[in-house]
């Protein structure tokens, strides 16, 4: 898994001097600039909301009451890690929402920009069809929903993890690792729908293939530490990158 995560991480950078290469830029700035946008509104309600949702538990279980009571700097530190934590899994929660919404409203473009890149590659024509879009399109939007679904079950479980002491710490950390896979998972599939791969053979190929999805993602989700440039480029650049790793794959 390691090594496929290494050539996930190395696309990124073939990614970047294939679009300067070709000039996609235009595919990448305009849905970027919408994706940035979408992205700073949601985060702004998401943490509101988050930090709401933790007030409201503080205040109804009576916890800040007793911790005062107790007179404990440590508890205090516990407490306030405890929470620490519950609100940053719920802000990745709401991210991994917003995520699959935007897969939805952007599974065209990326269908499109997906297969240009294999097409470019392979150096072979570029025939759209509308009726192959179409299929692309709808495969995208069933899996983004399966995918909603089970991760959704995944991190109701890593919240109530989260609640043990010592082992809830790294809850946060196999949240990121859930989000990064399933959304690499989405950037692959778009490759494997191209060969012909039913959903479920999609689904088995690239469980077999952990390393390229979980390094597709994690880049994808590290970009979004550089403010504003980061989450222009992010979205597009996950696309190029995961069709250019899968295409080393000889055994798809």
């Amino acid at each position: 898994m390691l090594k496929e995560i290494i050539i996930a991480f190395q696309s990124y950078a073939k990614a970047h001097r294939f679009i300067r290469k070709h000039k996609l830029w235009k595919w990448i700035i305009i849905p970027g600039l919408l994706y940035m946008i979408l992205f700073i509104i949601s985060m702004f309600f998401f943490g509101k909301t988050a930090t709401g949702v933790v007030h409201y538990l503080i205040s109804t279980t009576g916890l800040s009451t007793w911790v005062e009571r107790m007179n404990s700097g440590w508890i205090s530190f516990l407490f306030i890690f405890l929470f620490g934590i519950l609100w940053l899994l719920m802000m990745l929660f709401y991210f991994s929402l917003f995520k699959y919404i935007w897969l939805i409203i952007g599974s065209p473009l990326f269908a499109y920009l997906s297969e240009k890149t294999e097409c470019i590659m392979k150096g072979t024509a570029f025939p759209f069809s509308f009726k192959q879009l179409m299929k692309d399109i709808l495969r995208g939007v069933k899996l983004a929903l399966r995918n909603t679904l089970w991760q959704t079950v995944y991190t109701i479980a890593i919240i109530l993890l989260s609640f043990i002491p010592l082992i809830g710490w790294a809850a946060p950390i196999l949240s990121l690792f859930i989000e990064c896979y399933y959304y690499g998972f989405s950037m692959l599939d778009y490759s494997c729908e191209r060969q012909k791969l039913s959903a479920t053979q999609s689904i088995r190929f690239i469980g077999n293939h952990k390393g390229l999805a979980i390094g597709n993602g994690f880049i994808f989700y590290l970009m979004h530490l550089v403010p504003f440039l980061g989450w222009v480029l992010a979205p597009s650049y996950a696309v190029v990158a995961a069709t250019i790793s899968l295409h080393q794959q000889k055994n798809i």
